[in-house]
């Protein structure tokens, strides 16, 4: 049976989709094109934005970091990605793209107290994020916080998301997945669609190789669906990955973080009706209930 997601779930949840405007909207692939980066896939771009704070990194690093994408993948759009633009310049069209995105989306939103109002404890919370032995969430970290207010959500949004990934990464570990065996368990519990999961880069005979690891060590069957030890294994790497999460709510505190979910009901209503993000994704969110108490 799956947990009862608890608060630090409930605020993924809400912040996901925020976060995740980035990599669909088209004001951003707008800004991407101008650098020069290919846009008729999301990926070119996709690596840019996301591995851009931590630098000029290399693709094993960036492979390393993003976990679940296969290496020739990541080689393919990171070898040549700072030849295109360098990561500074990548940074501010980022920012630039995400002004002109969340403006679209969020209408007359933008500039409301409330909005402001979530973004300063939106902030709060990922400055208390703890981010030693954690890149991607370091990196984001270390960046300056803009001024306006539906940066600033979107920032401290991007924050706790990798914060978070960070930790997931360190409890599939602790599960003992490698990167292709955390997806190919995650599809296993229906998560999504398999051909979901086939857009990060890995081959068909990859794919029926980490099958046969995960049948042999007892988490899926013969047709490749989770057995019940399957089941409680990801549960227990997502229980991981909440309690490794959940410091920055803690720090907020109970009634802020209600307060928080509250105030991010309209903004996440807003990102969803606008139809840029897709209806399944590789991070099983779908399109999970809006909650009302933390």
């Amino acid at each position: 049976m799956a947990d009862e997601p608890g608060p630090t779930r409930r605020m993924w949840w809400m912040l996901e989709p925020v976060h995740a405007v980035l990599y669909y909207a088209p004001e951003v692939f707008e800004e991407a094109a101008a650098l020069g980066y290919a846009v008729d896939t999301r990926w070119p771009s996709y690596f840019a934005w996301r591995s851009a704070p931590l630098g000029v990194p290399s693709a094993e690093l960036v492979a390393s970091s993003f976990y679940s994408f296969s290496p020739r993948m990541v080689e393919e759009h990171v070898r040549g990605a700072w030849a295109v633009a360098a990561p500074q310049r990548v940074l501010e069209a980022r920012t630039h793209a995400m002004d002109r995105a969340l403006r679209a989306v969020l209408g007359e939103l933008i500039g409301s107290p409330e909005l402001a109002e979530a973004a300063a404890s939106a902030r709060r919370a990922a400055e208390a994020a703890m981010t030693a032995g954690r890149p991607l969430g370091a990196a984001n970290a270390g960046l300056s916080w803009p001024q306006e207010s539906h940066l600033v959500l979107w920032q401290a949004a991007t924050v706790l998301r990798e914060h978070r990934g960070d930790g997931h990464v360190a409890a599939l570990l602790t599960a003992g997945l490698d990167p292709l065996e955390s997806l190919v368990s995650f599809a296993a519990v229906g998560a999504a669609s398999t051909e979901v999961f086939g857009s990060r880069g890995w081959s068909d005979q990859e794919w029926k190789e980490a099958r046969e690891r995960l049948a042999s060590r007892g988490w899926l069957d013969a047709e490749g669906r989770a057995t019940e030890a399957g089941l409680e294994g990801r549960a227990a790497i997502e229980r991981l990955t909440d309690e490794l999460a959940a410091g920055p709510w803690r720090e907020l505190g109970q009634r802020d973080t209600g307060r928080l979910a509250q105030l991010l009901g309209p903004v996440v209503h807003a990102v969803l009706a606008s139809g840029l993000l897709p209806g399944e994704s590789t991070l099983g969110i779908g399109r999970a209930p809006t909650p009302t108490a933390v």
